[in-house]
């Protein structure tokens, strides 16, 4: 006569594989995640702060470009544009203004001026942390 055994249930190989898919797909949504700002070299401040609410992104490339979050914009215009997406935007209070640094001062000056000009009272300057 033969033994009959119950049927086992492997829990741990269903955990390993479980553990794996999450993984997974936790890595694999980082890569879809849209980049909509313009890469730029940043300068270093020391006494920098994280942003930690939305905002409007306005940057000035390298080569004197402006753009306001990944659209490119004219600089008699900036200003208006960037007063507009705010006032739309009830979650972006604030204009963080992103400089390379080897743009012209007097383009990111002029930039600014623009935004203040066209009554964006806040506005905070993008800086990279300064290595101790």
């Amino acid at each position: 006569m033969r033994a009959e055994r119950s049927p086992r249930l492997m829990i741990i190989p269903m955990i390993d594989i479980m553990f794996f898919l999450l993984v997974f797909f936790m890595l694999s949504t980082l890569y879809m995640v849209e980049q909509r700002t313009f890469p730029v070299v940043l300068p270093q401040a020391a006494t920098g702060e994280p942003q930690m609410h939305r905002s409007l992104a306005v940057t000035v490339a390298a080569d004197g470009r402006i753009f306001l979050d990944d659209e490119e914009v004219p600089l008699n215009l900036i200003g208006r544009r960037a007063a507009v997406e705010l006032a739309r935007r009830t979650d972006a209070p604030v204009v963080v203004l992103r400089a390379d640094r080897r743009a012209e001062y007097g383009r990111v000056a002029a930039v600014l001026d623009e935004l203040r000009a066209a009554g964006v009272s806040r506005v905070a300057v993008a800086t990279e942390a300064k290595d101790k």
